[in-house]
């Protein structure tokens, strides 16, 4: 399964050390992620200069409460890892888990694979710290289920909001009903699949098969990108750590609600810039865009989701009463000062990652 790694920029470098190529890969990648952010910085420039424009009309010091928020945010969010991580037994220190989300935030938003870079870089960052593939991509997988049943609460309660103001219409009701109905599917599936050591393996095999026909398509000298065999022995290690979850579920109560402060945090990010505009809408309406936007995001192949986020959220606003004239700016707003303050610190914590020997970070 090694070489599949190969296609994700975020963790060559990493490979390259280990076939002796150190100088080379850190000039190379240090190139390629700069590059990755000039990219990034241009496929947002209307974006950022509509941003500058707007910054005339809006409360400046208003906005100053996205430092805190955002401090929040991954705090929560590092605490959600931190949490896992203890029911498989594993006792990181917060501080390290807050840093690597934003090293995690960074990858993710900066290089376009569609969130895969992050389930890739978390096992090869936690190697030196004995954490497994297996271990790391169940943390991520957990995390991910963990948010959307927090999701699922924060639905209910803003389709409740939208429906005391009269602002609910059918199609509103439809997207949350049809969000919620797909995440405790999903969300269930997995838990089905991963349970079972027969159905793990039936169900990865054949996708795994799949995936390297899908590359044999493209590359046909390559006809077995993806080790099977090293393949099933992950996805074993996987159901093993699951199961080791399961029988200590009275520790995911933690994750879960610092998983729903993560959210919240979030939400409360977006409602500032409303604010900021001196406007006042109905947190329903933010709450539901939120959750479709994000879902949305996930599995979009562009860095960070962009374009399909935006033009989600406004989208849903809109059908949720609040008026293209401002959802659109406050979205855009949001979205560009979110990653004004969240990248730079994520990429220099990266950079250190690459061109120097990480700390201890474990208890």
């Amino acid at each position: 399964m090694g070489r599949i790694y190969l296609f994700d920029p975020a963790v060559y470098y990493f490979l390259m050390t280990e076939q002796q190529k150190r100088r080379r890969a850190r000039m190379f990648f240090t190139w390629f992620t700069i590059l990755a952010m000039v990219g990034l910085a241009y496929i947002l420039r209307e974006q950022i200069a509509e941003t500058i424009q707007n910054l005339a009309r809006v409360n400046a010091w208003v906005l100053l409460l996205l430092i805190p928020l955002h401090v929040a945010s991954y705090y929560s969010q590092g605490k959600l890892y931190q949490g896992i991580f203890r029911a498989l037994g594993e006792r990181f220190r917060t501080k390290s888990m807050y840093r690597l989300t934003l090293e995690l935030n960074f990858i993710n938003n900066v290089f376009p694979s569609g969130g895969v870079s992050g389930f890739s870089y978390l096992p090869i960052r936690l190697k030196n710290e004995g954490i497994t593939t297996g271990q790391a991509t169940l943390v991520q997988l957990m995390r991910f289920m963990t948010i959307f049943s927090g999701f699922q609460v924060l639905l209910f309660v803003g389709v409740f909001m939208l429906s005391l103001h009269g602002d609910v219409n059918n199609l509103t009701i439809l997207a949350a009903s049809s969000l919620t109905t797909l995440l405790l599917v999903g969300t269930g599936l997995l838990a089905y699949i991963i349970g079972h050591r027969g159905r793990i393996t039936a169900f990865f095999t054949f996708v795994t098969k799949a995936v390297n026909l899908l590359i044999h398509i493209v590359r046909p000298k390559h006809p077995e990108t993806i080790n099977i065999s090293k393949a099933q022995n992950a996805f074993m290690e996987l159901h093993d750590n699951y199961m080791k979850i399961r029988r200590n579920l009275h520790q995911l109560k933690r994750p879960f609600l610092f998983g729903l402060c993560f959210s919240l945090a979030e939400l409360a990010s977006i409602y500032v810039v409303y604010i900021a505009f001196g406007e006042l809408v109905n947190p329903g309406a933010i709450i539901l865009a939120y959750a479709i936007a994000n879902f949305a995001g996930i599995i979009s192949v562009l860095p960070g989701g962009i374009g399909i986020y935006e033009a989600l959220m406004t989208g849903v606003l809109i059908a949720a009463g609040v008026p293209a004239s401002v959802s659109l700016p406050v979205t855009i707003m949001y979205r560009v000062l979110n990653m004004a303050i969240a990248l730079p610190q994520g990429g220099w914590l990266y950079y250190r990652a690459l061109h120097g020997k990480p700390a201890k970070i474990h208890v």
